[in-house]
């Protein structure tokens, strides 16, 4: 099913859209193809662009002759923001996370290390849409629990009629 193709009036559970791919990624239809390759495309370009934009900051620093102690602080701390950016982006590929707020109070550390989460979704999007794994999975549980539900039942209960008691 694309985008388009999305009917909100089909009975049970609706597939949840992905970033850059809407629901594409249920049928790999609607060119789920081509955008997988632009997503890959484009983070690396950015992370690329990311890259270079740090490069001349670092160079600025040395212009300014701030000294090695800044300098090697200002490299290790984008090297390990950018290390906890690809982890975090990593593992939301895969599950949501146990306390949505702690993760939200990551999101700066995020933005630090944008080059983490960029590389994330580039390597991701080799092998299937960035998040599709966990959304396909909880998207097919949702599916076989509502067609499970609606297997057990006997027909309308409003229709059934009620035993009276017998005093």
């Amino acid at each position: 099913m694309s985008d388009e193709q999305t009917d909100k009036t089909t009975p049970g559970p609706q597939p949840e859209p992905l970033r850059f791919f809407g629901t594409t990624w249920v049928g790999h239809d609607g060119g789920y193809g081509l955008r997988r390759v632009g997503v890959a495309i484009g983070s690396l370009v950015a992370a690329v662009a990311g890259a270079f934009v740090l490069r001349f900051a670092y160079q600025g620093l040395a212009i300014a002759d701030v000294g090695g102690f800044v300098n090697a602080l200002l490299v290790v701390m984008f090297a390990v923001c950018t290390a906890i950016a690809f982890r975090k982006t990593w593992e939301g590929f895969t599950r949501r996370p146990a306390d949505p707020s702690r993760d939200d109070a990551l999101r700066g550390l995020k933005a630090i290390g944008f080059l983490g989460s960029l590389l994330a979704y580039f390597v991701r999007s080799l092998t299937e849409a960035p998040g599709e794994k966990l959304v396909r999975a909880e998207y097919e549980a949702a599916r076989v629990q509502y067609e499970k539900r609606r297997a057990t039942r006997t027909g309308n209960p409003a229709a059934r009629r009620r035993k009276r008691k017998h005093a």
